[in-house]
């Protein structure tokens, strides 16, 4: 593990507080945090409508329509932002340290030597009192927010991967949000990361 340079993917389900644990330890660290802006940054990149973008970041066949001179055609958008998104995450993880939010980052940074891997899950029940709680919906509502989450997540994942989203051989480290609560959990992600400094 590179001491100097740190790159912390984490992985997550859906309301077990992944993006917010990661964003103390970015602050805590004094590192960058990267999570929705990947999808700005594709944006820019690929001139393509935000809204297709985002549909395209999280399903596995999107297609679009542009311009030749023999007139429109199409191909799949969903492609070319998993193979945009790959080359930001490889400028990002160079730059400097930082903690990149889904995105399969750890499948894509597989070859670096100094990266963290961090998958977050947590039980459902507590995972639904989560979005009930950070969304203000109904119990129902957040059940099938967590669903739909959960199916394109772990679909995409695999599709870009060929494996799942929780699978151990590809994470340095699977952990219960519930069992610490958030902000412990990035407490005790802290005490790792000085341990690996050491």
């Amino acid at each position: 593990m590179n001491r100097d340079h740190l790159i912390i993917t984490i992985g997550c389900e859906y309301g077990a507080g992944g993006p917010q644990i990661g964003k103390m330890l970015s602050e805590t660290l004094g590192i960058e945090y990267y999570d929705r802006d990947l999808v700005d940054k594709v944006v820019e990149q690929l001139g393509v409508e935000r809204g297709l973008v985002e549909e395209a970041d999280k399903k596995k066949s999107v297609t679009y329509s542009f311009e030749t001179s023999l007139g429109p055609r199409y191909a799949n958008l969903t492609n070319r932002v998993i193979y945009t998104q790959s080359e930001v995450i490889h400028k990002m993880a160079e730059k400097s340290s930082c903690v990149i939010i889904g995105r399969s980052a750890n499948y894509i940074l597989r070859d670096r030597d100094d990266v963290l891997n961090v998958f977050i899950y947590a039980p459902k029940d507590v995972r639904v009192k989560s979005v009930m709680e950070q969304e203000h919906v109904k119990e129902d509502r957040a059940e099938e927010i967590i669903n739909y989450n959960d199916e394109m997540n772990h679909s995409r994942h695999k599709y870009i991967t060929g494996t799942d989203r929780g699978d151990r051989t590809c994470r340095d480290l699977l952990i219960d949000s519930s069992m610490l609560g958030w902000e412990k959990t990035a407490k005790y992600l802290l005490v790792l990361i000085e341990m690996l400094n050491e």
